[in-house]
């Protein structure tokens, strides 16, 4: 009786995705700036007599131009994320690579309605690590790529109108 476990190209294993992931990040900034520049125009190329009859009120060359700028910053930002995807997907054997070791990829579409699924795995699994019912858990593929996402009505009405998007663009305070 022959191994029933996926080894050629061609060959169809099970992956199991069980993925419990949380993440909690925070952080804050402070920056502050002060910064003056003042500058005397007393001869400007022999006019400097001609500002009064150029400019109705008074104005004294020797405090023409004063430049000064104030900026600060402050931030604070979080994110708490959590997720968990629970799922089987069937891969299938693309490659057999040189020392043994198999390429996968895997891919499930599930349509209702006007939204559609997706799931994406792909990477190298060793075949010992491949169960003797032909299953593998996705913590034992190697670089693995892990794609579950969507499209539809759905999707599109959690999403910013396009015309929000250039606003944002170009208006991102």
């Amino acid at each position: 009786m022959r191994d029933q476990r996926a080894q050629r190209v061609g060959d169809i294993l099970t992956v199991n995705i069980a993925i419990d992931d949380e993440a909690n990040i925070s952080n804050t900034t402070a920056r502050s700036r002060t910064g003056a520049e003042d500058a005397d125009l007393t001869n400007i190329l022999g006019y400097e007599n001609n500002l009064g009859r150029l400019l109705p009120d008074a104005v004294s060359p020797s405090s023409l131009l004063s430049l000064g700028s104030t900026s600060s910053t402050s931030g604070t930002g979080s994110v708490a994320r959590t997720e968990s995807l629970t799922i089987t997907i069937a891969a299938i054997i693309t490659q057999v690579l040189p020392n043994g070791n198999l390429v996968i990829q895997g891919r499930q579409e599930v349509r209702v309605n006007f939204e559609v699924r997706e799931l994406l795995v792909a990477g190298v699994v060793g075949p010992e690590d491949i169960t003797a019912t032909n299953t593998i858990n996705h913590t034992q593929i190697a670089e693995a790529r892990i794609s579950y996402g969507g499209r539809g009505q759905l999707t599109d009405v959690q999403q910013p109108r396009y015309g929000q998007q250039v606003l944002d663009i170009f208006f991102p305070f």
